[in-house]
C-alpha cells in the first residue's frame, strides 16, 4: 500500500514523467517474466504439462446422460 501511495503521488510531479521507448519496456517485461517463471516453466516441460485441452489425452469412454438415467429405480 505504501508503494502505491508513493507511485500515485509521483504522478503529479513532472520530474518523474520519464519517456520510455516501448520496445525496451517490452523486452524488460519478457526478461523479468522469464527469470521469475523459470522454475515453473522447467517443471511444465519436465512433466509435459499442456495448459490447453486440445492437446490432452482422453481416458475411457464418457457415458451419455441417457445411460445413467436408464439405471435409476422407478418410484
Amino acid at each position: 500500500m505504501y508503494a502505491f501511495f508513493i507511485g500515485f503521488v509521483a504522478t503529479f510531479f513532472p520530474v518523474f514523467d520519464v519517456p520510455v521507448f516501448w520496445p525496451i519496456l517490452l523486452f524488460y517485461w519478457i526478461v523479468l517474466f522469464t527469470v521469475t517463471m523459470r522454475r515453473q516453466i522447467e517443471l511444465m516441460i519436465k512433466y509435459r504439462y499442456v495448459p490447453f485441452t486440445f492437446g490432452k489425452r482422453t481416458y475411457g469412454k464418457r457415458s451419455s446422460s441417457t445411460d445413467t438415467t436408464a439405471n435409476l429405480p422407478k418410484d
